[in-house]
């Protein structure tokens, strides 16, 4: 995608998304908003960074899946996440003994 074509599915000029590609302008939020609907990508993924931790590569996996899938894997992810905070429930609760 040139730049040009960046500029126009994400509504922002040309130099300012040449000015931010180089540095010399900061990135806000909404610019970063803007660039992920112009990529039709959740803005997240723009701000993630694969090589630096589990839950960037998680994400990086993310992006490759079929939005179906990311929809069954997610409720995967809510029950695994309610057994684990159970658990640390209940080891809080039985390491508190006044």
């Amino acid at each position: 995608m040139s730049l040009a074509d960046l500029a126009d599915a994400s509504e922002l000029s040309k130099g300012h998304l040449s000015s931010v590609e180089h540095g010399l302008a900061a990135i806000t939020t909404q610019t970063i908003a803007r660039l992920a609907k112009g990529l039709d990508v959740p803005p997240l993924y723009l701000l993630t960074f694969p090589n630096d931790n589990d839950r960037d590569q998680v994400v990086e996996l993310l992006r490759k899946l079929q939005s179906r899938d990311v929809t069954k894997l997610r409720k995967e992810l809510e029950k695994t996440a309610k057994v684990a905070a159970k658990a640390a429930a209940t080891t809080a609760k039985s390491s508190f003994k006044p």
